[in-house]
């Protein structure tokens, strides 16, 4: 028996994907409705995207092939969804986030952040955290924790150097190898930054390996082990903070987006949600996030304890800060001088942002009333600025520079001068698997809508219309920041934004108040090196436990869902008006 288990686990992938479809095909073989057929996909994907034994990418594709066999939605209504308005808008922002990684732009912003908070180990942690903070709203949240991770690294080793009064340097390529995996970078992520739970686990192995060597040297020093495990921490809390911010800041939101537009569209409504508006809810909220985060450890990690400021004398502090500012300012200077390709890429970067922002201002105007009613969205200027990306000069002929940006270096163009973007760079960078992902849950939700699924489900959950709205909300998004912990957290947004918004319609309830919360909710995996690849990364350097994380973790789990709750009902209920019904929802609440 004992030599049977491991057998049956080498295959445990196979036989879910196996026994799956068999054990659920009585449902739509014997009740025979749409509803039935589209549940029965809907377990599918959703064990699937769980158990992980496909990968997940892969299992979005289930509707492309599943809805028209089984009479769901036809093949060409099923393929819209995966090119949809809201994808579009995801392709554009990204297009801008690879020309930022490409021209490396992002350790710019990063390394300049952390030569002004100064040298103090608080001061540095929210730096470090700030930068994190603000490119993970942006660009990927894997690329920029594998970034600031050996910058943080370097740190850690010229604080251990002041410390302990023996000479030290640390060798970059070093600390990159410790966040290796078997495979491959784990940076090989995308926006999702939950999509590829599986990796993660590969890079724990590997970390595993290399953790007791580390653990022996930092057993020398418990407070530069604690120094380490906090600045760790701080790293992977705040790209997964920053991606609340800002409506492309992770999958979930762009779910969140999809869903709530065509509930709206559903009763003639046009979405409240733009660009602008969620930025007026979620980057408050991000702000906040992220200074709990960096109060909550240095409480746990910082608290006078032979670093901090009031327990080293004041020869040991001066000798410390000029080390670490030492060594920030080298890493500076080795990026030389900002450069034609940066300057330009920071222009149109800054200049989509504006355009986003002032499209929609929520009833104050905005450039988008120059167009008829609805014919711009916030994917035209995305893709507008993309285009720009791949045509715009990166260096001007008569502006030649020798070193890494040479036009006869940048890339092979064949004398040509090359552009901001080209389509290899792209081609390399784009995390396309996220695109089916996202696709895959716009055509469930489409298919849940269509074949009446999600009526059916917003009726059973009419039970709930005499639970209090405020302890029904505390209830969705402890059970989303939980069930975010152990699988992507998009798939987790695809499964939940449906069923909150079909609630929300049939207890009377406007929609936002409940699907808001839910989708943030999606990106508070604090706990799990699994939960986010930014959680992976961080744990492979080896400097933190299983049980740091898990601890430290839940205690910002249970800080973060009040904080949330708090600015449902304050700001965001300013925002969006959650006390007043859209009409359309009115008349079909009035009809039940």
């Amino acid at each position: 028996m004992a030599g049977i288990w491991p057998k049956i686990k080498s295959i445990r992938p196979q036989l879910i994907i196996l026994l799956t479809p068999l054990l659920t095909l009585p449902l739509p073989l014997i009740v025979k409705t749409s509803e039935a057929k589209c549940a029965y996909v809907l377990i599918l994907m959703a064990v699937f995207w769980i158990s992980e034994s496909v990968p997940i990418a892969v299992t979005a594709l289930l509707p492309l092939f599943l809805f028209p066999m089984m009479g769901v939605m036809p093949a060409a209504t099923t393929a819209k969804s995966y090119m949809s308005d809201i994808l579009i808008l995801f392709l554009g922002g990204l297009m801008v986030a690879v020309a930022i990684e490409r021209w490396n732009l992002h350790r710019r912003i990063a390394l300049r952040v952390l030569m002004l908070v100064g040298a103090e180990p608080r001061w540095l942690m929210l730096g470090l955290m700030l930068a994190t903070w603000f490119l993970s709203m942006w660009i990927s949240n894997t690329a920029t924790t594998a970034m600031m991770i050996p910058i943080t690294e370097a740190i850690l080793q010229q604080l251990k150097t002041a410390h302990t009064g023996s000479e030290g340097s640390v060798d970059e390529d070093d600390t990159k190898d410790k966040g290796k995996v078997r495979n491959g970078r784990a940076d090989d992520g995308d926006k999702n930054d939950n999509t590829f739970n599986s990796q993660n686990k590969e890079i724990i192995v590997s970390a595993e390996e290399g953790m007791t060597a580390t653990k022996e040297k930092e057993k020398e020093d418990p407070h530069i082990r604690l120094m380490a495990k906090g600045m760790s921490l701080s790293i992977c809390y705040a790209a997964n903070s920053g991606g609340i911010a800002t409506l492309t800041g992770t999958g979930p939101n762009l779910i969140f987006k999809d869903a709530i537009d065509s509930l709206y569209h559903e009763y003639g409504q046009t979405s409240p949600v733009t660009f602008a508006s969620w930025m007026g809810f979620g980057f408050p909220l991000s702000v906040l996030v992220l200074l709990t985060c960096w109060v909550l450890l240095q409480i746990a990690f910082l608290r006078c304890r032979g670093l901090s400021t009031c327990c080293v004398s004041s020869e040991e502090r001066a000798a410390r800060n000029a080390r670490v500012k030492e060594i920030i300012r080298s890493e500076y200077i080795k990026l030389g001088s900002m450069t034609f390709a940066e300057g330009s890429v920071l222009f149109w970067f800054v200049t989509l942002v504006l355009l986003w922002i002032t499209r929609d201002l929520s009833g104050v105007g905005g450039w988008g009333i120059l167009f008829e009613k609805d014919a711009v969205k916030d994917s035209t200027p995305a893709i507008f600025i993309g285009f720009i990306l791949f045509v715009f000069p990166s260096v001007l002929p008569f502006m030649k520079r020798k070193g890494r940006y040479d036009i006869n270096n940048s890339e092979n163009t064949g004398g040509l001068v090359p552009p901001l973007l080209s389509w290899p760079v792209m081609h390399s960078k784009f995390p396309w698997s996220l695109m089916l992902l996202l696709g895959g849950g716009f055509a469930l939700s489409d298919g849940c809508r269509a074949s009446g699924l999600s009526n059916w489900i917003g009726k059973q959950l009419e039970v709930f219309s005499g639970v209090d709205k405020w302890g029904m909300l505390f209830i969705i998004c402890f059970i989303a920041a939980a069930a975010t912990e152990v699988t992507s957290n998009s798939a987790i947004a695809i499964l939940f934004m449906p069923i909150l918004g079909r609630l929300a319609v049939n207890t009377g309830v406007h929609p936002l108040y409940y699907m808001i919360p839910g989708a943030v909710s999606c990106s508070f995996a604090f706990m799990l090196p699994v939960a986010t690849p930014p959680n992976a990364i961080v744990f492979s350097y080896g400097h933190i436990r299983i049980i740091d994380m898990i601890g430290t973790g839940f205690i910002m789990n249970i800080l973060a869902v009040p904080l949330l709750v708090l600015a449902t009902g304050t700001w965001g209920d300013r925002l969006f008006d959650f006390q007043t019904l859209p009409q359309g929802q009115m008349n079909a609440t009035s009809l039940l």
